[in-house]
């Protein structure tokens, strides 16, 4: 009897996904290849790649919950921004004091920080006790709001960097800086030229794709795509890995496999019609 179609059996579909997989990476590679490596200027869009032209730079405030989600959740927008000159600073809203651990956490902070390229001098940690690590606990978002005003206008900030509506995790208090950031800016009480940044949060299939996301990432809008090259995602690594205290079996996988160590996507808060009625006074 002649060998059908299907002779080879289950041998066929392997084979199959073999040689997608083999595409995807493929594709995978090429798209890497091509954005991975590129500064700020050619990362960014729009308004935020005007920001990134202008005479005086980019100033730049990464503004995070907790020690470790500088390097967990944005160290390839700290580490492509800092391929184009610019100098980010980051703001951290609580010492990450859930287990007790505050104290030793702001040092893995400063450890950590030094790896991306942001010296402890540029580094700040608030440790307010109305704002506590706590995943069930929303914060004082006029509190918040205010606090962090403060360090942009005493820093001269032109770009504000931090979480949006999911907060990748999740997580109250990530939220909380959205909602906080949110707020100054659709109240316009941001300084004028001042840009707001929201990492984007993908669904949990997209999270755990590593450098595959690369091709979902490129397909949907978008202001600002940072990716990293392969001695990059290394970096971003060994500044996760100075968070000795957080390190768990579930977050080394997380290390591994997370599309946060190697991709960032972000928008720009959308101008509103209280903001420009606000600016135009």
């Amino acid at each position: 009897m002649a060998a059908g179609p299907w002779a080879w059996g289950p041998v066929a579909p392997a084979l199959l996904l073999a040689l997608l997989l083999a595409l995807l990476l493929g594709g995978t590679r090429r798209l890497r290849r091509r954005y991975a490596g590129d500064g700020a200027r050619a990362a960014l869009r729009g308004k935020a790649a005007a920001a990134a032209e202008r005479a005086d730079g980019v100033r730049a405030l990464l503004v995070t919950a907790h020690p470790d989600d500088e390097a967990m959740f944005f160290a390839p927008t700290v580490l492509g921004l800092g391929r184009s000159g610019a100098r980010p600073a980051v703001l951290c809203c609580s010492a990450g004091n859930y287990y007790n651990q505050g104290e030793i956490r702001k040092k893995e902070l400063e450890q950590s920080c030094f790896l991306l390229g942001i010296p402890a001098s540029a580094v700040t940690v608030l440790d307010h006790r109305d704002l506590p690590d706590n995943p069930a606990v929303a914060w004082d978002i006029q509190l918040l709001a205010t606090l962090v005003l403060k360090h942009i206008e005493a820093n001269n900030i032109n770009l504000v960097i931090t979480f949006d509506a999911g907060g990748v995790s999740g997580h109250a208090n990530h939220i909380s800086l959205y909602t906080a950031l949110r707020y100054l800016h659709t109240e316009g009480k941001l300084p004028e030229g001042c840009l707001v940044l929201v990492l984007e949060s993908v669904n949990l299939f997209r999270k755990y794709l590593s450098i595959l996301d690369l091709l979902f990432s490129c397909l949907q809008p978008r202001d600002a795509l940072f990716i990293l090259t392969e001695e990059e995602t290394e970096q971003a690594r060994r500044a996760m890995r100075c968070h000795r205290s957080q390190l768990l079996w579930f977050r080394r996988l997380y290390l591994l496999l997370s599309r946060y160590m190697v991709i960032n996507s972000l928008h720009l808060l959308p101008e509103t019609h209280c903001r420009t009625k606000q600016l135009s006074k």
